[in-house]
């Protein structure tokens, strides 16, 4: 079953119309220490584009957890990477605390922030700061025409107010649709009201 009609079926949960290109995947995971890191989540990995790009960077022995909610994927997942660090769960993002009860250093997402209700949006980055470690580090991306949306404009003031650097790429045009990635660093204990940073956004170059 294609990611095409996995989008025609449930398009607020799959979000996508086409897996993620090779361009966006190098661009999701650089940058991020996966080579120094012992637990890598991964958000929504659907087909898995971007899980292969992540283990291509893990050291020996660390961890891959990738938490997927639909079934249909989280099946093919699991045998494409049967043999490999990758350890798939199925079920939701919000209930990160309990699928992964265990520090984080590194968390990739491939969720569709523009099409989820602002409340969700909320709690999964909730969940996601709350079991990263001190020094964690989230990655996750966007496409460029959602870019000036008010759902994509929430997300990005959410995201700055629980990391204490966030930093946005040039677009990856190499992609369908073309994006680009937001990159967060140092989860925030107490953040301040999201709407502080609503007005500190800039356009994507």
């Amino acid at each position: 079953m294609s990611i095409m009609r996995e989008f025609l079926r449930r398009p607020r949960l799959t979000g996508a119309v086409a897996p993620s290109s090779p361009s966006l995947a190098q661009a999701m995971t650089s940058g991020l220490g996966l080579d120094r890191a012992e637990v890598v989540v991964e958000l929504g990995p659907g087909t898995g584009a971007i899980t292969g790009a992540i283990l291509r960077q893990l050291a020996p022995g660390a961890r891959l957890v990738a938490v997927e909610l639909n079934r249909v994927f989280t099946g093919r997942l699991a045998d494409r990477y049967r043999d490999s660090a990758v350890e798939v769960v199925e079920g939701s993002a919000e209930d990160l605390a309990t699928l992964v009860p265990y520090p984080v250093d590194v968390i990739v997402s491939g969720l569709p922030w523009t099409v989820m209700p602002h409340e969700r949006q909320r709690r999964i980055l909730d969940a996601a700061a709350g079991v990263l470690g001190p020094s964690g580090r989230f990655s996750t991306f966007a496409y460029v025409h959602t870019a000036w949306t008010p759902p994509a404009r929430r997300f990005a003031a959410e995201l700055a107010a629980r990391f204490a650097t966030v930093e946005r790429s040039r677009v990856v045009w190499p992609n369908v649709p073309p994006a680009y990635v937001h990159r967060a660093a140092l989860p925030l204990h107490e953040r301040p009201p999201a709407t502080a940073f609503a007005n500190t956004l800039t356009a994507p170059p």
